[in-house]
Order: C-alpha cells, then structure tokens, then sequence
C-alpha cells in the first residue's frame, strides 16, 4: 500500500533524495566507500559541501555578504548560538509558540529581551499584529513557522532593526528579502534534509560586536573561517541536502515550490472549511501556515477523533495525529508531498464524514 507521509518531522523527502542518498550509502561518488564511511576532508565530499552551498545561495537568492554554515545541534542550539553572537544590549523577540517561547528562554541568557507580542493567552491560535519592536533592538527574532499551532508568517516583517528568523519548518517555501536579516536558521528536517544539520544564513558585518568571549564551536566566525569544517559535520544530512537542493533547481525554484504549496494548502483548507464534522484551530485565515494545517473535530465530534486516526491509517495516511500537547490534527505538507496525497487526506475526510 501506497504510504501518504504527513509527519511533522522527521518529515518526507523527495523520492529523487532518498534515491540517490540510498545509491551514495552504498557507493558514493565512485569511490567504492559508503558516504558513511568517507572522510569530510576528502575531495569528494569537499565539493558535496560547496555545491550545497553555491545551491542554498543560488535558490534563495543570498546577497554577497552572507556565508552560509552547515551546522550540528538542531534549531534548538541557534536558541542560544545566534544570542550569543548578536545580542549586545537587547533584542526583541514575538512569542507565538512552543519554539519561540523556547528562543526566548535562551536568549535571555545573553541580554535584555523585550517580548513584544504573544499569543499565549490563547493558545497560539493566531498571530499577534499591533505591536512595536523597539528601533534600539540588536535584532528583532521571529518563527515563521510554528508546527504545533499551525500559524506562518509568510512576508518579511517590517521592523526598524535588523531581523533574525527561525524558518526551520518553511524555508524553501517562498522567496526571502535578505537585505532584512541579519541571520535566518533551519533544522533540515523538514524541507531539506534528515535530521542531522541545521543551516545557518548569516551575515558577516553583523559578527564581532558583542563584548562578551564566545566558545570557539559556536562562534559562528569558526565555522566560517573553517567552511563549516572545524569538527566532523554531519556529512550524510548534507549530502541529503545537496540532493533535495538540485530537485527544487530542477523544479523551478522557489517560485514553482511556492505555487505547489499554495495549491495543496488551499485543497486541504477548502475541504476543512466545508466540513461539518472537522474545525481548524487558526482563528484568522491570514495566519494559516501551508506548512502545517492543523484542524480538530467539532465538540459533537470530538469522541471519533482516534477512530479517524484509525480510519486513515488502513489507507495509507500517516502522520496526522496532532502535537501531544494540543491534540486534534496535524498535517504537514511539506515540500516533497505530492497533491495527491492531499487529495486522498481530502477523501478520507470526506468518506469519514460521510459513514458518521
């Protein structure tokens, strides 16, 4: 049975990145050694790293003046990294979920933080839109994207200071104005790659202003001066990356991606928004993320949510139940889901609603 992958991440890859990271585990560039085996230092997977790189720059349009860093430690460890290189005085952050709330949490480590925005109260069921960032801030920090409540930012807030994003859940979902940022991060896990690497976009003038000595691992001018090379980097998620990379050039690029995941989101919140029987959980439509569509069954219903679970289960659809902390649904239609796994998502609600 044909399998519909809706996980959060870990999330799905492109058939063309498993393929070819299944071929390059068995036998990479040639070589007659698995990528598992070969060393970092080698030429061949000198030249993985820099068409990843020159790709990443290339898709995305990166300005000169950013280096791009392939890192280890998840999003999470950018939580206290990006802080501990930029913040000097104080910095701005908006709390619209588990993550940002977490970015929050470290970055006070380092600094003053003015939170100046949450959603909390209610449940993170939306996205704050009067609020002030202080133009004294070093930077003003956001998550794009947030997983659990299933709300995006999808335009580049403007603010009168530098930007810093979290963008590990839509990265390669839309074009980016970098003249904005000052640093964007990504856990690969789940529009690029395994889980293993996490790429860092910063920009180099912005680096060496803080009083503070920075340990050399996550100093971000290491890894630069290094070409993501100080220690071993997690040298198979970026092979994997290379892989997913040259797949979105060969789609088009972030403006087909796009147009993919705008169709998908509106096919799936179409057949939410005629049910009778499921609700989204995003009370306004402009914050719903066409990454992650999260969606609960109305109060008469809510008794039959784990018989849906069950129901899409035994036709192949994986990876819908909700965040543990919030129930309900969840399904991620990251880039590498295809439409028709939307479609038979769509069905099954449908033949659910239909037989209950």
């Amino acid at each position: 049975m044909k399998k519909h992958n809706f996980y959060a991440g870990p999330s799905i890859l492109s058939e063309y990145t498993i393929q070819n990271t299944a071929d390059a585990i068995l036998n990479f560039a040639d070589t007659g050694l698995s990528v598992l085996e070969v060393s970092h230092r080698s030429k061949e997977f000198q030249a993985v790293i820099d068409e990843a790189t020159a790709l990443v720059k290339e898709i995305l349009d990166i300005p000169e003046g950013f280096s791009v860093l392939w890192l280890g430690g998840g999003a999470s460890m950018q939580f206290c990294m990006l802080p501990y290189n930029l913040l000097a005085r104080k910095a701005a952050y908006i709390d619209t979920g588990t993550w940002a709330a977490n970015a929050i949490k470290e970055a006070r480590l380092f600094g003053e933080v003015d939170v100046v925005a949450s959603s909390k109260e209610a449940g993170y069921t939306y996205i704050p839109k009067d609020f002030t960032v202080p133009a004294d801030a070093d930077y003003f920090h956001y998550t794009s994207n947030n997983t659990i409540y299933g709300t995006e930012i999808r335009t580049d807030p403007k603010v009168p200071c530098r930007l810093v994003a979290d963008m590990s859940s839509d990265i390669f979902s839309r074009p980016i104005d970098f003249s904005l940022y000052d640093a964007i991060y990504a856990g690969a896990q789940k529009n690029l790659a395994p889980a293993g690497v996490t790429l860092v976009i910063v920009r180099d003038e912005a680096l060496g202003h803080v009083d503070r000595p920075i340990p050399t691992m996550l100093d971000y001018r290491t890894h630069i001066k290094k070409g993501s090379m100080f220690n071993t980097p997690p040298v198979l998620p970026i092979f994997s990356a290379l892989q997913t990379l040259r797949y979105y050039k060969q789609l088009g690029g972030l403006k087909e991606l796009e147009r993919r995941d705008l169709e998908k989101a509106a096919v799936l919140y179409g057949a939410i928004d005629d049910s009778k029987m499921f609700t989204g959980t995003v009370t306004d439509p402009a914050d719903r993320s066409i990454m992650n569509v999260t969606f609960v069954m109305t109060p008469e219903y809510k008794e039959l949510e784990a018989d849906f679970v069950s129901f899409c289960a035994a036709r192949g659809i994986v990876g819908i139940k909700g965040h543990r902390s919030v129930g309900g649904f969840r399904a991620s239609l990251y880039n590498a889901l295809p439409l028709e796994s939307v479609k038979v998502l769509v069905e099954a609600m449908h033949d659910f609603e239909t037989t209950h």
